[in-house]
């Protein structure tokens, strides 16, 4: 079993680490010969919110070499506070380069090597960091994760839930604005109402005893979303063609969800570039954070929020 790659991307995949290590202290994460797959499945999750991403190895890394007895993929678990920071000593700047900064002031990295290791018959996550000292000396520093490689029996137990086509798609505006409203209302109930149509509107409220609010965004668009986006979580060959007919659409869907998992999944603004949701009415709401445009995405995060059954509305 060997991997190893040039870590290209630094920022990014240190974004993308931060936003999942709000969610679960471990993730899994698998790498195949084309992808990485960053997956947090764990039912204990609040309000029992998943994500499950995917991102092209081109867009992350160079030099890219995996080797495995298991058609090329290697899946392992990992603390994810380790490992944001370890790519946190990586990530100091928004380019590749002075990206040791962080941890190492005096010395400025060009490259950063991730690679499958053993240290002490412990199998780690090695980050090496590779560099010119300010006096003109080469230096290289290297950051160990400890890991645990999943059999490629239990990997393949890995599975998506299992949703019904979501009957509205919607554009989601910056997450950032979201989460500034929704944070506003945390204090103020539990439970948050996600609704949207097929003609643009989107619509945020909470509903107690003794306060309703609402926040209301309309021409927000509503894409129509690609076959196995639709139906990547279902397995059968018939699943349903694109949705393009949209019958009645001032008719409003709605997800009741965990404030508090809304909030978690609000954390990745911080590698957001397009989102959107997709609401299975009073089962789950579906949401894909893409990272970079959707023409030309390089990967995408897709959450999972189940509805809440008793909530306040």
């Amino acid at each position: 079993m060997r991997f190893r790659a040039t870590i290209e991307n630094a920022p990014i995949f240190y974004r993308l680490i931060q936003a999942v290590e709000k969610l679960q202290k471990k993730c899994i994460m698998k790498f195949t010969e084309t992808e990485m797959h960053v997956i947090c499945n764990d039912d204990a999750n609040e309000g029992g919110i998943q994500v499950w991403s995917v991102v092209k190895v081109e867009t992350m890394f160079t030099s890219y070499r995996i080797q495995s007895n298991a058609n090329n993929a290697i899946t392992l678990t990992l603390s994810t506070e380790a490992l944001l920071s370890a790519l946190r000593s990586s990530s100091s700047s928004a380019s590749s380069s002075s990206v040791a900064a962080a941890i190492i002031p005096s010395y400025d990295a060009d490259e950063v090597v991730m690679k499958l290791a053993k240290k002490n018959e412990q199998a780690v996550l090695s980050f090496e960091m590779y560099g010119m000292s300010r006096s003109g000396r080469r230096v290289r520093v290297a950051h160990d994760v400890r890991i645990d490689v999943m059999r490629p029996a239990e990997s393949d137990k890995l599975h998506e839930p299992r949703c019904p086509d979501p009957e509205v798609h919607v554009l989601l505006p910056p997450l950032l604005k979201i989460r500034t409203i929704v944070e506003r209302l945390r204090p103020l109930s539990d439970v948050l109402a996600l609704r949207a149509n097929n003609s643009g509107i989107l619509q945020l409220s909470i509903n107690t005893d003794t306060v309703k609010l609402e926040t209301q965004w309309v021409k927000c668009g509503n894409p129509s979303m690609a076959k196995h986006e639709i139906a990547q979580n279902d397995e059968n060959d018939d699943a349903e063609d694109i949705l393009l007919n949209k019958p009645d659409p001032d008719k409003m869907f709605c997800v009741l969800v965990s404030i508090r998992s809304f909030l978690k999944f609000l954390n990745s603004h911080v590698v957001s570039a397009t989102t959107i949701l997709c609401l299975c009415h009073n089962h789950c709401a579906i949401l894909y954070v893409y990272i970079g445009e959707i023409a030309d995405a390089g990967g995408v995060l897709t959450y999972y929020i189940p509805t809440v059954i008793n909530g306040d509305e």
